[in-house]
């Protein structure tokens, strides 16, 4: 923690070294943020790049209260929202996505599966999209996504439910569960 705190300080202070540290030490989480929030990689490239400015810029305010990731974790959710916002991702018409099968072998490689998760979360609506990934993915509360959002906790609950229901359906030949069909309408656990 104490070298953190060094590198953070040599960064305040303009060493370049210091600053690509950090970004070489929190990239990985933070672009991988944004990318999950964006759901598009040339516009998620786009919004890192504005996000690392921020978190660069807003660097003399880092009073070291929470460890360093959290910290830039939270910028770069509240720039990612907030460029969402910007261009309208988050008020789009959701659009009929033609819905293709995809088999994943059991005991085949993590990397295609994610892939087939990655591919089914881009099929949900932006909003839908935005709140299972922060309540489910990044562990947000339902208010906190709320406040971020501009919506109402209930808003959020509705939303996580038809995230997961369409999860539901577009991944059910994955995890060859019985019984998943007409899951639909069962009561979200939250």
């Amino acid at each position: 923690m104490a070298a953190d705190f060094l590198t953070i300080q040599r960064a305040i202070e303009g060493d370049e070294r210091a600053l690509r540290a950090l970004w070489s030490q929190h990239a990985p989480h933070i672009d991988a943020v944004v990318r999950r929030l964006a759901g598009d990689p040339d516009l998620a490239e786009d919004i890192a790049q504005e996000v690392w400015i921020q978190i660069f810029r807003a660097l003399p305010t880092y009073r070291g209260e929470s460890q360093f990731g959290t910290w830039a974790h939270r910028i770069a959710v509240n720039r990612t929202l907030n460029a969402l916002r910007r261009t309208r991702r988050l008020t789009k018409i959701e659009t009929d996505i033609e819905e293709e099968t995809v088999s994943v072998e059991h005991g085949g490689d993590r990397a295609m599966l994610r892939s087939v998760i990655d591919a089914a979360a881009a099929q949900l609506s932006p909003g839908a999209r935005t709140v299972f990934l922060m309540h489910d993915v990044e562990g947000y509360t339902h208010e906190e996504i709320a406040t971020e959002l501009g919506i109402t906790a209930g808003g959020s609950k509705s939303q996580l439910f038809k995230a997961r229901a369409k999860l539901r359906r577009l991944l059910a030949h994955v995890v060859d569960v019985p019984g998943t069909e007409g899951t639909e309408n069962a009561a979200p656990a939250y």
